[in-house]
């Protein structure tokens, strides 16, 4: 197990960072689970999300430790990765099994509730799986 992805996987939240075509970060605070694999960690989220439409543009990526509102955690350092997004096999069903066995109940309503906001949206929730491989271990 890399010790990148072994810290960023022990986290309850992580900034995901992407970036517009200018290069502009735009960070997002998401649940992470780490693969079995040791060397990736993994998130859920909705194809046509903003995060989504950014990755077709580029996989560059930043990650780092935050709390829930996305707040960086002190003492800690972005670290690079490159991320891709899964919608299907192995992969996915891991990441989406392993977000419901940690987050539990919160994963449950977050998921009723994004359905119905989705739905409206004619999207469907968590419908999209991003990988990330950290390229540098955390400070």
């Amino acid at each position: 197990m890399t010790e990148a992805a072994a810290r960023l996987g022990a986290e309850e939240f992580i900034s995901f960072t992407t970036f517009r075509r200018t290069g502009e970060a735009v960070p997002t605070p998401v649940w992470v689970v780490p693969l079995r694999d040791g060397e990736r960690i993994g998130f859920y989220t909705t194809m046509g999300t903003g995060k989504t439409k950014r990755l077709r543009h580029t996989s560059r990526v930043t990650v780092q430790p935050c709390g829930r509102r996305g707040t960086p955690t002190p003492g800690t350092e972005p670290v690079e990765g490159i991320a891709e997004m899964v919608q299907g096999g192995a992969d996915f069903d891991e990441v989406q099994a392993a977000v419901r066995a940690r987050y539990g109940w919160q994963a449950t309503a977050f998921r009723l509730v994004g359905r119905l906001v989705m739905r409206r949206k004619g999207r469907t929730y968590g419908d999209t799986v991003i990988l990330v491989t950290p390229e540098a271990a955390p400070a």
